[in-house]
């Protein structure tokens, strides 16, 4: 059987949208322990964007502050945490409703949220007002033996 494989890691960089590559590179490199599949790892990393993206565009406002990025892997689950010390979220659950942007004059708005639940198996947002905000995403990365085995069967039914 094999070992139940634990690790984390921590990241910090400041809140330049520069650093937003980074931050999705970083993370893929350490869910690739997993052994996503490319599509698993775009999903990943495209939640992980839009996570960042709302840290530094929102959080921080035109401010320079510090994003944080907690990763923790766990059996074939990644659970990613990103937070900022930015101005926090005063209603979640309007921030979370397609389109609801507080600044609409910026490409692709309103839409960061979505993107996060439609690509992670779970998204949850802690936020304070004047403290910042927290995004936990979970997603689970299907084992490459199922993925063998479905279509060894698919092959044989036909």
């Amino acid at each position: 059987m094999k070992d139940i494989l634990e690790n984390e890691m921590k990241l910090e960089f400041i809140s330049k949208s520069t650093n937003e590559a980074f931050a999705r590179i970083s993370v893929a490199a350490f869910a690739s322990q997993l052994d996503p599949s490319i599509e698993e790892l775009a999903d990943i990393k495209t939640a992980v964007s839009e996570a960042v993206t709302n840290s530094i565009i929102h959080g921080y406002d035109n401010k320079t502050g510090i994003v944080k990025i907690k990763g923790k892997l766990i059996q074939n689950k990644i659970i990613i945490e990103i937070s900022d010390s930015g101005k926090g979220i005063e209603n979640i659950e309007m921030a979370k409703e397609p389109l609801y942007t507080t600044k609409p004059n910026l490409e692709r708005s309103g839409m960061g949220f979505t993107i996060m639940e439609s690509f992670m198996d779970s998204v949850e947002v802690q936020s304070i007002v004047g403290l910042g905000t927290k995004i936990t995403m979970e997603k689970t990365i299907k084992p490459k033996v199922e993925d063998d085995k479905e279509e060894f069967e698919i092959l044989n039914k036909n």
